[in-house]
């Protein structure tokens, strides 16, 4: 008999009785960077919420608020094969939260760097905690990443702004280039996020999912998605082992 056992859970996923599902990160020791196993039980909690007629809405969160995300885990120890693998895995991440059939919601306290911003940015809806500090370092890694669905959200010259500097953004300015809907206190930031999904969970489901795809596909904000993870994983294929998603 083995004497090795299963890796804790590194995220939570419940379902509460209005609708609203909670995916949180809980990686608090090391700032919820997104690991391997991270994004496995992400895409999971993805595909069984997908699947679920009771979710009218998904919220992501962590559960430590200081901190969504601080990005990839680049502490993971991966060789090539595995810096390949991780990043397919990114890429499947993104692309399924962007084509996920009902809202999305992110609560945006403290850290929301790299994988984190990306997380963010494909979902829907933001709610800005008053710590938020907000990063697309991809230009300082030399990753690209972030065009796609950035520019969606903020337009050129803001997505411009923000990918070419690398620079960190606070919640006012956040606000103002439309990166988050609203700003909460820190502390609030996931009760704030799970009253706006209950917000849009109120409202007739169908209708609510028709309205998301007529966006979506007048936007191609999918497609564009897609494109840019095939990008990134042949970048990562072709060249350095980047640990950053």
């Amino acid at each position: 008999m083995s004497d090795q056992t299963e890796p804790a859970a590194v995220t939570t996923y419940e379902v509460a009785d209005d609708g609203v599902a909670l995916i949180r990160l809980d990686r608090p020791r090391a700032r919820n960077a997104i690991n391997t196993q991270m994004l496995s039980e992400l895409l999971e909690h993805l595909a069984v919420a997908r699947g679920d007629e009771a979710v009218r809405v998904l919220v992501f969160s962590s559960t430590d608020h200081m901190g969504l995300s601080a990005g990839a885990d680049v502490r993971e120890e991966l060789d090539h094969d595995g810096h390949v693998r991780r990043m397919q895995m990114f890429s499947d991440l993104y692309d399924a939260i962007v084509a996920f059939p009902k809202p999305t919601v992110a609560a945006c306290h403290g850290d929301v760097v790299g994988g984190g911003a990306e997380i963010s940015i494909a979902c829907d809806l933001r709610v800005g905690g008053s710590n938020l500090r907000m990063r697309f370092p991809g230009a300082a890694l030399g990753m690209p990443v972030g065009p796609a669905r950035l520019v969606t959200l903020c337009g050129l010259a803001a997505a411009k702004y923000l990918l070419l500097t690398s620079r960190t953004v606070g919640p006012d300015e956040a606000l103002r280039l439309n990166l988050v809907n609203r700003v909460a206190p820190a502390a609030a930031t996931e009760e704030s996020a799970l009253a706006l999904a209950a917000s849009v969970a109120a409202h007739p489901p169908e209708a609510v999912a028709r309205l998301k795809r007529m966006l979506h596909e007048w936007d191609d904000v999918e497609g564009r998605s897609a494109a840019e993870g095939v990008g990134q994983v042949e970048h990562v294929r072709g060249g350095v082992d980047f640990p950053f998603g």
